[in-house]
This record gives structure tokens, C-alpha cells and sequence, in this order.
């Protein structure tokens, strides 16, 4: 009879493993929305503390960090939409959140040379983008519209598309103050009028 030894326990990654791997991609996504897809790997292990084979280690191509940086982004506006959904009335809750996808678009920008490459390469980014925060989105859509603070015609696929459409179509320096004036503006467009919301 074969000897049967019970399987080991995957071990966790050491918590100075951790620590590296969110301060490479803090210090990535600082680098990369200033600099653009160009900006060096060594600029972002400067500007993280680490020594450069301690990314290639997490990290091992410019587009695997390019790609969990977005990935970071996007689940941290997912946490974002639950902690506004709770702290802060639903209407001013969909504002924030609103503005806090401008800062996200801003650095997919200095990244979207790469992120196209990654998209054309057959990449999922764009659907689990689309489907995170549009799943994050309608949770505080639906709170507005039961709150009677906006139309019940609004759905996320529509907010998304004009925030995309808002950043992408602005470039010049000072273009995220501008964007955010003009999503000011959409929320209070979709704010149910005071007869809608009498006669409703």
C-alpha cells in the first residue's frame, strides 16, 4: 500500500510580501497617470521603495502590472460604492461615486496605450470592468430612485457611457475640474422634478 501524506496547506504570502505588491501598485498607479504607458518600471520601484527584481517578482511585465492596477481601481470604486451607500444620502452617494470614477478614468488615460494593446490582445478587462461597476453602480441607482431624489429612466449602462464620454472628450490640462463641473450638471438632470414628484 502507497504511503499517503495529507496535502500541505498553500502558504499565505508573507505580510512584507503584501505590503510590496500594494505599495508597487499604489506607487504604479501614481507613475503611470503622470507619466503615461511610457513611464519607466524603475520610476515606479523608485517611487515604491523596492528594488527593481522585487517588481519583476510581483510583476513580471510592464502589462501585468498595467493590468492589475486597473484591476485595483476598479474594485476599490466597488468598495466605494458600498461605503457611500451606507455613509451619505443616496443622491449625494451617486455624486461622489461619480467623481471618483473621473480620478479612475484619469489614470486609465495615462494607461490607455497599453490598456488598448491589452483590449485588442483578447483581454476580459473591459467586460469585468463593465460588469463590476455596473453591478456597484445599480445598487446605488436603485437606493436614488426609491428615494424619489432622481428619474427612474436612468440606468447604469447610461451613467458609465457619459462619464467615458465626459473624460475622453476633454484632454487639455485642467480637463478633470471641468469634468467634474459637467457631472454636476448631469446629477442635477436627473433629479425628479417637483411635479413629477407631486403627482408621483
Amino acid at each position: 500500500m502507497d504511503n499517503v501524506f495529507p496535502a500541505k496547506p498553500a502558504r499565505k504570502p508573507r505580510a512584507d510580501a503584501v505590503r510590496n505588491h500594494e505599495r508597487v501598485l499604489a506607487a504604479a498607479k501614481e507613475v503611470f497617470s503622470a507619466g503615461g504607458p511610457e513611464a519607466s518600471l524603475e520610476a515606479v520601484a523608485r517611487q515604491a521603495g523596492v528594488g527593481i527584481g522585487t517588481l519583476y517578482r510581483h510583476f513580471p511585465t510592464r502589462q501585468a502590472l498595467f493590468e492589475a492596477v486597473y484591476r485595483r481601481e476598479v474594485e476599490q470604486l466597488v468598495e466605494l460604492a458600498e461605503q457611500l451607500g451606507t455613509d451619505l444620502p443616496p443622491l449625494e452617494a451617486l455624486r461622489r461615486w461619480m467623481h471618483a470614477n473621473v480620478e479612475f478614468v484619469a489614470t486609465k488615460k495615462g494607461m490607455s496605450a497599453a490598456l488598448a494593446i491589452a483590449v485588442h490582445a483578447g483581454s476580459d478587462l473591459t467586460a469585468y470592468s463593465m460588469d463590476r461597476l455596473g453591478r456597484a453602480l445599480e445598487v446605488l441607482l436603485r437606493r436614488a430612485v426609491e428615494a424619489g431624489a432622481i428619474r427612474d429612466d436612468i440606468s447604469p449602462e447610461d451613467i458609465l457611457r457619459t462619464l467615458v464620454g465626459l473624460c475622453y472628450t476633454h484632454d487639455k490640462p485642467g480637463w478633470q475640474s471641468n469634468v467634474l463641473r459637467l457631472v454636476d450638471v448631469f446629477v442635477d438632470g436627473m433629479r425628479r422634478s417637483q411635479s413629477l414628484m407631486v403627482s408621483g
